[in-house]
């Protein structure tokens, strides 16, 4: 009779996740793309705004620019200055004003529509090409319009991405690594934000998106050969794709217990189809809406958004002794580890108490930003011994920020609510999201450039 040790059932349960761990390394690649196109103006719109650019742009211009990924709209606030080489009334300005919010809605609805009709794999596939176009149009950009289609069509891989990628990890993985899974999303995000402050910080704006072009081309060719959903293929009748899909994923030859359990969910939740509206007519439902549209407003008015568009901008304006470059690489980097800490701290400590000490810790490192700019602007107040308290404040703030803020809104985005409105909470949190970076976004560049940092 064979004794099967704790040490042998562990690593059969890390050979059988293997599939797992490989489908969500070369999904998380797209997920890195949107972290990159997200992160970009950091390092690049100190560039476009700059006089010698090769693209005329104010610093309206450039606010625009940065949330149009989030928005997904068509085109954005084009150039209204006089040395602009595309003539343009306030009434059009207004129009593109509010047109990333149309955009926003349009586009994550078709996410949402997309998931289920072409699946969750091959949503992710269509990403690719987005992103690729995306990244070429940047580099042969000449004029703002250009730029701000660009911006354009990686809003909508990015709609198309977070809303297929969670619901496709959340039917392969095993019970015992879903959380850690999950958990892979915020963190490949901020890798992209990092990759895209290092590429920007040492290369041109053509060089570093032609480079970037690269990453779209890798998420597909890897992507590719991973299968679809388990849960998808059920939906659509495919009972044997689907029974060799989770025989790939669990690495073993019998599935049929879990596939019979997954084949009774499938047809529980078509029994009870859902609607956007059962958001808001369901109790349960209901209370999920409001928890994380409150996190998530929590989250973005505490800067976190502003601080990835503008960081070498707002490293420079504190009068930092490190280089801008520098500091948002430093950022970034702290980030990075931080958050993958924090995916493996959420199932230990809990949801709610990172989320409390991750609020009251951001506050007060932003407060002591504050306070820095302040004495050092204005007050006579010699602060050349104190140089390096931005810096530190700042990384306190992210350290404290992606423990809590930082990851567990996309975790609770995933485990509020049901299959069968899923998607529609995905698209809502989307539209959402979209509106609200929009806005704290506009402001910063507002109260920067009529107040001064301090006031921001």
């Amino acid at each position: 009779m064979k004794i099967t040790t704790g040490i042998e059932k562990g690593k059969q349960r890390t050979n059988s996740d293997f599939h797992q761990y490989l489908a969500t390394s070369t999904g998380s690649i797209a997920i890195i793309c949107t972290g990159m196109h997200f992160g970009w103006p950091s390092p690049s719109l100190p560039l476009l705004l700059d006089e010698n650019s090769h693209i005329p742009m104010t610093n309206s211009d450039g606010s625009w620019l940065a949330v149009m990924p989030c928005m997904g709209a068509v085109v954005g606030s084009l150039l209204l200055d006089e040395n602009s080489h595309i003539p343009m009334t306030n009434s059009d300005g207004s129009w593109l004003a509010v047109m990333p919010c149309m955009g926003a809605v349009v586009g994550c609805f078709l996410a949402a529509y997309f998931v289920d009709k072409i699946g969750r794999r091959i949503s992710m596939l269509v990403t690719s090409p987005l992103y690729f176009v995306a990244w070429i149009m940047v580099a042969y950009s000449t004029c703002v319009g250009i730029l701000h289609s660009a911006r354009f069509l990686a809003g909508i891989a990015d709609g198309i991405a977070f809303t297929a990628f969670p619901m496709y990890l959340g039917e392969i993985a095993h019970s015992s690594i879903r959380g850690l899974l999950g958990s892979s999303i915020p963190v490949t995000t901020i890798l992209g934000f990092l990759l895209i402050n290092i590429i920007g910080s040492y290369l041109d704006i053509m060089s570093a998106a032609l480079l970037s072009s690269v990453v779209p081309v890798l998420h597909f060719i890897t992507f590719f050969f991973m299968p679809e959903s388990p849960y998808y293929l059920l939906m659509s009748k495919k009972e044997e794709d689907a029974k060799n899909s989770l025989k790939i994923f669990r690495g073993v030859d019998d599935v049929s217990v879990e596939l019979s359990r997954l084949s009774s969910a499938v047809a529980e939740d078509e029994k009870l189809t859902g609607s956007i509206w059962d958001l808001f007519t369901v109790k349960s439902n209901r209370k999920a809406v409001f928890i994380i549209m409150g996190i998530r407003a929590v989250q973005q008015l505490s800067g976190t958004t502003v601080i990835t568009f503008y960081a070498k901008t707002i490293f420079r304006d504190a009068g930092s002794n490190l280089s801008s470059s520098t500091a948002a690489i430093i950022y970034f980097s702290i980030q990075l580890v931080v958050a993958t800490l924090a995916s493996i701290l959420v199932d230990k400590t809990g949801r709610r108490p990172l989320l409390i000490f991750s609020i009251i810790g951001s506050g007060f490192a932003l407060a002591t930003e504050g306070i820095y700019i302040y004495l050092q602007n204005y007050t006579d107040i010699d602060m050349t011994s104190f140089q390096s308290i931005p810096v530190i404040a700042l990384l306190v703030y992210v350290i404290v920020f992606n423990l809590g803020m930082g990851t567990i809104p996309l975790l609770l985005l995933g485990e509020l609510f049901p299959t069968n409105v899923k998607a529609f909470a995905l698209c809502l949190a989307d539209i959402y999201f979209g509106i609200i970076v929009t806005a704290v976004s506009k402001f910063f560049q507002i109260m920067k450039d009529d107040f001064g940092m301090l006031y921001v």
